[in-house]
C-alpha cells in the first residue's frame, strides 16, 4: 500500500500531465502542487486541548494566453478521476479569466528549467508515542504549545516539459512555559526527534522561568550593550524579508538596504548572510520552476552582493535574475556564524540585557533601516556576568546600520535554526539559520 507522498506523487504527475495535454497551441500553463499529511496537537497546562489530523492537497494553475497571464489556486483531493474532472474544470475559468484580462508586459515565458527530485524522510514519533514524550519531560510547569509533525510536499510542472519534486518529513514544537503573567518561548524542530534533545530544550525552559520568578527590574528608555540570542536574532532577521533585500523594492525606492547598495553605508565585517538551501529547510526551485543557486552571497562582510531578483523584475529592468520568487525575499536565510562561544556570552556581555526573543518588529523608518520592537519572555538584566533579575518590557527603536555595523562587538560560533511555523491554511517550508549577537549601545525608548 502506498503512503502519502508515494500516493500523492503518483496522483499529481498523473492528474498535471492531463491538464497540460489539454492545453491548445496558444496556450502555456504552469503548475504547482502543496501537500501535507499533518498532526497537530495542542496543549494547554500540559494537557492535550485538541488533536487533529490533517490531509490536504492544492494546486495552482498559471496560464499564459494571448500575452494574459492568470493564476487560480484550488484543491484536489488525490483522487485521480475527481481530480482529472476539477482540472478541467479550473482551466475552463483560467481561459475566461484570461479573455477578461490586459496584456502583461512583464509576463516571464513558460520554458524548461530542468528537473530535480527530492525526497527526505525523517525519524517522527509515532502517533500514540507524541503526548508521553512531550507532557513527561514537562511535567510541573504549565506548558503551552503546538506540536506539529508529517510529510510536506511541494511539486511543480509545466507544458515546456519542466519537473520538479520535494517531499520532506519534519516537526516542531513550538511552546511556552507559564508562571503566572511570565513566560518563557521555544522551539524545537528537525526532521528526527532526539527525545534526550527535546528534554534539555525543556530544562533550559524551566530553568529561564525560575529567574523569571525574581523580582522585575525596570530599566530607564536608553542605550545599553545588549545580547541578542539567536531567537531574538531570528525576529531581527525576519525584517529582511520585507522588502529590505528586494530588487524591485530597490527600483521602487521601497528597501531598507538602499544606502547600503549605493555605497552611503556599511554594515559590519562581522555580518554575513546567504542564501543556503543546502539546509534543506525549502526546494530551491521558486513558483515558476526555476533553480535557485545552492548557496548565493547576499551580504559579506557588511557588504551588499545581491538583492534577490525575480525573472519577472529581471526583465522589467534589464538585469539578470537570480531566480527569486515573486515576493523576492529570502527563503532560506543563513546568518554565517563568528567566534563568541556560548560558554563566554554572559562574560563578554559584562553589565547589560541579555534578550531572549523580540516581537512586534516593524519599520519605522525604512529608508534608514530602523526597526521598532519589543522585548519579550526570558529577558534579563545582567551585572559583571551574571543574571540579575528579568526586565519590564522595553520598546526599542534602531537601525540596522547601527545595530548591524560598528555596534556589533561579536557573533557567536553557533547557530540555530529557526524554521517557519505558520500554519496558515497550510503548514509551511523554510526558515532560517541564525547565531547570536553581542552589540554595544542598543536603543531603548520606552
Amino acid at each position: 500500500m502506498l503512503n502519502f507522498t508515494e500516493k500523492t506523487k503518483q496522483s499529481f504527475n498523473i492528474v498535471a500531465d492531463h491538464l497540460l495535454a489539454l492545453l491548445k497551441k496558444d496556450e502555456a500553463a504552469n503548475v504547482n502542487l502543496h501537500a501535507e499529511e499533518s498532526l497537530f496537537v495542542r496543549f494547554n497546562a500540559n494537557k492535550v486541548r485538541q488533536n487533529t489530523h490533517v490531509e490536504q492537497r492544492s494546486l495552482t494553475l498559471t496560464l499564459q494566453k494571448d500575452g494574459k497571464t492568470a493564476n487560480i489556486n484550488f484543491s484536489i483531493t488525490g483522487e485521480i478521476d475527481e481530480d482529472k474532472q476539477r482540472v478541467e474544470f479550473w482551466l475552463d475559468q483560467a481561459r475566461q479569466e484570461c479573455a477578461l484580462l490586459p496584456a502583461d508586459p512583464y509576463q516571464v515565458a513558460i520554458v524548461n528549467n530542468g528537473t530535480s527530485d527530492s525526497t527526505f524522510k525523517g525519524s517522527l514519533l509515532k502517533d500514540e508515542e507524541v503526548i508521553k514524550a512531550i507532557t513527561t519531560p514537562a511535567t510541573g510547569a504549565d506548558f503551552a504549545g503546538l506540536y506539529c509533525a508529517g510529510p510536506i510536499i511541494s511539486a511543480n510542472k509545466n507544458s515546456a516539459g519542466q519537473s520538479h519534486w520535494f517531499a520532506t518529513e519534519n516537526f516542531f514544537v513550538d511552546y511556552s512555559l507559564y508562571m503566572g503573567e511570565k513566560a518563557v518561548k521555544s522551539i524545537y524542530a528537525g526532521t528526527h526527534w532526539d527525545q534526550k534533545q527535546f528534554e534539555a530544550n525543556i530544562a533550559q525552559s524551566k530553568n529561564q522561568l525560575s529567574l523569571m520568578d525574581r523580582p522585575k527590574k525596570v530599566l530607564q528608555p536608553g542605550a545599553y550593550r545588549t545580547y541578542l540570542a539567536p531567537g531574538a536574532v531570528a525576529e531581527l532577521a525576519s525584517m529582511f524579508s520585507w522588502g529590505a533585500l528586494s530588487f524591485n523594492a530597490y527600483k521602487q525606492g521601497g528597501s531598507a538596504l538602499m544606502k547600503l547598495a549605493d555605497k552611503e553605508k556599511s554594515l559590519s565585517p562581522l555580518f554575513s548572510v546567504r542564501e543556503n538551501y543546502a539546509m534543506g529547510l525549502t526546494h530551491r526551485y521558486n513558483s515558476l520552476g526555476e533553480l535557485a543557486p545552492e548557496t548565493l552571497k547576499l551580504i559579506s562582510n557588511g557588504q551588499l552582493d545581491s538583492y534577490v531578483i525575480s525573472s519577472r523584475s529581471a526583465k522589467e529592468y534589464g538585469v539578470e535574475g537570480n531566480a527569486g520568487d515573486s515576493h523576492e525575499g529570502p527563503r532560506a536565510m543563513e546568518i554565517l556564524p563568528g567566534s563568541l562561544k556560548k560558554d563566554d556570552i554572559l562574560k563578554e556581555l559584562g553589565t547589560g540585557l541579555y534578550l531572549s526573543n523580540l516581537h512586534y518588529l516593524n519599520w519605522s523608518d525604512r529608508l534608514n533601516a530602523r526597526i521598532t520592537g519589543m522585548t519579550r519572555y526570558a529577558c534579563f538584566w545582567v551585572e559583571n556576568g551574571e543574571i540579575v533579575a528579568p526586565i519590564a518590557d522595553l520598546r526599542f527603536d534602531e537601525s540596522l546600520f547601527d545595530c548591524l555595523g560598528e555596534n556589533l562587538l561579536a557573533v557567536t560560533d553557533f547557530q540555530e535554526v529557526d524554521p517557519m511555523v505558520s500554519t496558515y491554511e497550510s503548514r509551511a517550508l523554510g526558515g532560517k539559520k541564525v547565531p547570536g549577537m553581542l552589540i554595544k549601545d542598543f536603543k531603548f525608548t520606552l
